[in-house]
């Protein structure tokens, strides 16, 4: 993967939003929103006016127009420009293609656990598993009433999402059954160090 002039995921995201049409900054964060993209992307509406201007400035995106309506201020319509598909078009294909370490907070906290008698692990863990069931329940509901009105296409990240919390809780159940057993290789040596 190259190195990119823009790494913001939400850069990304506006990138696409504009492929489907010019809009103004407020129009592009309702498009956003009622498209659910906040759902899959970090979206810091505060910033989305930063995003577009550094767009701008690298010659992704372009002002197409500056609209007015009654006494509200003018409002500048951008559209994104070839270089600007070239980018996201890079950009996508390199997400899709190659993996890329990620770092989600839940495997910094299992990378430390060891600061934690396992006894204390096991019903923080319980309590993780339960709020992961709940996830998965209104995941799965959620996911069956759209496939109701939109094509399988716009439901991906919500099935991806989905599959990855599933596979979390799958772990955590095993986990989970192997310090309660007692059966983790290490965990009497773990136990001796908390109790020190």
């Amino acid at each position: 993967m190259g190195r990119r002039k823009l790494r913001n995921p939400l850069a990304l995201a506006v990138l696409a939003t504009l492929w489907q049409k010019p809009m103004h900054p407020y129009e592009i964060a309702q498009t956003l929103r009622r498209q659910g993209k906040d759902a899959s992307t970090k979206i810091n509406y505060g910033s989305l006016y930063t995003v577009v201007q550094s767009l701008e400035k690298h010659g992704f995106v372009e002002v197409t127009d500056v609209e007015r309506q009654g006494n509200r201020p003018e409002r500048t319509v951008y559209g994104i420009t070839a270089a600007g598909r070239q980018e996201m078009t890079e950009w996508m294909s390199d997400l899709v293609a190659l993996p890329a370490k990620e770092y989600p907070i839940f495997e910094t906290a299992l990378s430390l656990l060891g600061v934690l008698h396992p006894d204390e692990v096991v019903p923080l863990l319980e309590q993780r598993l339960d709020a992961l069931e709940v996830q998965i329940a209104s995941g799965r509901g959620a996911l069956e009433k759209l496939y109701e009105t939109l094509p399988r296409l716009f439901l991906v990240e919500n099935e991806y999402q989905l599959h990855m919390v599933e596979a979390e809780a799958a772990w955590v159940r095993g986990f989970l059954d192997e310090l309660r057993k007692g059966t983790l290789p290490g965990i009497e040596e773990w136990k001796a160090f908390h109790e020190q």
